[in-house]
């Protein structure tokens, strides 16, 4: 049962080869994510944004920080690897980030405004890429992988969903869905 709670849509599985139809539908839910995340959360007290999803897990309040963090971090590897030659990023150790005073305690309103216009800037970007800027790519420092930028944007669509059950699951489970 853990397994499920932590991973409600399972791991992400990107395809090995990667369409146009794929591309636009991951570019879809990144677009729409925003909004969907806000009205999942709107109408929940304070006491039900300090749950956490699972046992030892994020708080519904830390997820939605996370997802600003999360997200920011991805854009600007985009940004690197369409203005570098397969950049090296910087890895960031997001279980730290969740523990900083704002994503504990800062009103989520702040990062559903801050993923809406992040995500209406991401979206500008990712729907103006050609396809040699897909195949363009970055090395992960803590694996040495090589990830090209059509299968992060599956990844980050994934990242979309898994999250947005996290608290929609947890939402159900407390019968706090309307």
């Amino acid at each position: 049962m853990d397994e499920q709670l932590k991973y409600p849509i399972g791991k992400a599985n990107i395809p090995t080869q990667i369409t146009e139809n794929y591309i636009q539908g991951w570019i879809s839910i990144i677009k729409h994510h925003p909004e969907k995340i806000a009205q999942l959360v709107a109408n929940l007290s304070d006491d039900q944004l300090d749950t956490p999803y699972r046992e030892n897990g994020w708080t519904i309040r830390q997820v939605v920080h996370h997802l600003g963090d999360s997200h920011t971090n991805s854009y600007v590897r985009f940004k690197w690897t369409l203005t570098e030659f397969k950049p090296i990023i910087k890895a960031y150790h997001e279980d730290r980030w969740a523990k900083l005073q704002d994503s504990k305690h800062a009103p989520i309103q702040i990062s559903l405004d801050y993923l809406k216009a992040l995500h209406a800037k991401w979206v500008y970007l990712l729907k103006g890429l050609s396809e040699n800027d897909l195949k363009k790519s970055f090395i992960h420092p803590e694996t040495n992988d090589e990830v090209a930028l059509d299968k992060i944007i599956g990844v980050y669509a994934w990242h979309c969903e898994h999250h947005y059950q996290h608290i929609n699951q947890l939402l159900i489970r407390k019968g706090w869905k309307n």
